[in-house]
């Protein structure tokens, strides 16, 4: 069963939590703190493999979920970190967070961190100074990121099959490649989409066979709508004409009018025209129908005929296809290059964004907001059931100028402030 789409829950492993222990030995009075670090949990990693090419093993497996890191332990052992859980899917394949495209794997064996673990805690080894000689502080690990995922799958070929249903699509990529899909004489014999590589000269072309279009198939009509993702990536489109057809010029001109309603950008696509099964017609007919829809094409698109049952005219049509493809990515490179080149944008280090910070007093609460990565890190992994915990946050507040300019909001020693989710007084405890 094809599946192109689907939506999961993607969890990253919690970090371990970091331990506090004082060494117990006979004849060592008074051991110093020897509590260790949490382990990291586990990343959530895609994978990208040409073995699949359907989502439907998600609709089975919806929630994808990794390893968290384990606790610290007494002398000094850290906790072991969380296995990462890798997830193959297609080539091809698009990951969105809340409608941002976070992921998008076009190669094989292409890796993407999805989601990030949680960093593991310190444990209280990791406090210890000349004027803390025995601290009772511990971070807790960082939970893992955790969202609804949304996947989608367009496939990545050379070349793009479009025509009415019936039009000989299947047909053709049967006989010029290796694959296999349902071929019958009735509309809609295809109905999911079929990958099969073909060879011309000394090259090969990927080639894309996406169910028959009709009229309306933009708006939900018929199957296409359903599929026409799948030739929004292919180079070059190629239009399967039925030669019987009645009317070949409103065939073709009805078949990009519906491409053009889904992606304007899809007729702007290099594009080749090929009238089909025409190993029953005159040469006078197949002229007539090519001058048909020769009038109606855009300059300088050729127009075959051919008939795929008694190969006839695929050669030349390969040919003509694997020109319009070499030179299609030959200026999809050229736009990478250019954009590789373009004018740099100045924009804040990583350092520099970690160490931002803000303060906001909401006075409908009356709470002090306070925003920025690197304190709400050290937020997420402050123990609140600990005092000293507590006051160490508040410390770290100090140095990095933040208690000033609370104070210079108005905040008070009881005045509440807020670090992502976590409230606590301004108040110090000494």
């Amino acid at each position: 069963m094809f599946v192109d789409t689907a939506t999961v829950t993607v969890q990253a492993g919690k970090g371990g939590d970091g331990a506090v222990s004082f060494r117990h030995e006979i004849y060592v009075d008074k051991g110093g703190p020897d509590g260790g670090d949490g382990g990291r949990g586990g990343d959530v990693i895609f994978v990208a493999t040409e073995q699949l090419n359907t989502l439907l093993g998600f609709r089975y497996q919806p929630r994808l979920i990794a390893d968290g890191g384990k606790n610290g332990d007494k002398r000094k052992k850290a906790g072991r970190s969380g296995k990462p859980l890798y997830v193959k899917v297609p080539v091809g394949t698009i990951v969105r967070r809340n409608g941002e495209v976070i992921a998008d794997l076009v190669q094989h064996e292409q890796e993407v961190i999805v989601a990030k673990g949680g960093d593991g805690g310190f444990g209280n080894a990791h406090f210890k100074s000349s004027i803390r000689q025995a601290p009772r502080i511990a971070e807790l690990g960082e939970m893992g990121e955790e969202f609804g995922a949304e996947l989608e799958l367009k496939l990545l070929a050379d070349v793009g099959l479009v025509g009415f249903p019936n039009a000989g699509k299947s047909t053709f990529l049967s006989v010029v490649s290796n694959a296999r899909p349902e071929i019958a004489d009735y509309a809609f014999t295809t109905l999911t989409p079929n990958l099969g590589v073909a060879s011309v000269d000394d090259g090969q072309l990927l080639i894309a066979d996406i169910p028959g279009l009709i009229e309306g198939a933009s708006e939900g009509k018929g199957l296409g709508d359903a599929f026409l993702r799948h030739i929004e990536r292919t180079a070059v489109l190629l239009h399967l004409i039925d030669a019987y057809s009645e009317d070949v010029a409103a065939s073709y001109r009805a078949i990009r009018a519906e491409l053009e309603k889904y992606n304007p950008e899809l007729v702007k696509r290099p594009e080749v025209i090929a009238l089909t099964k025409c190993d029953g017609l005159d040469e006078e007919m197949i002229a007539m129908q090519k001058d048909a829809v020769a009038a109606v094409a855009p300059k300088n698109v050729p127009v075959y005929a051919m008939s795929a049952t008694a190969h006839q005219g695929l050669t030349e049509v390969l040919r003509a296809l694997r020109k319009e493809v070499v030179a299609a990515r030959a200026v999809q490179q050229e736009a990478v290059e250019t954009e590789d080149e373009s004018v740099p944008t100045i924009r804040l280090s990583g350092e520099a964004l970690s160490k931002h910070w803000e303060v906001v007093h909401d006075e409908v609460e009356n709470i002090y907001r306070v925003s920025g990565e690197k304190i709400e890190k050290f937020a997420r992994r402050t123990d609140y059931d600990n005092f000293e915990s507590v006051n160490r946050l508040r410390d770290i507040m100090k140095k990095m100028g933040i208690n000033h300019e609370l104070i210079r909001a108005g905040a008070q020693g009881d005045s509440l402030i807020r670090i992502g989710e976590s409230e606590f007084p301004l108040l110090e405890q000494r």
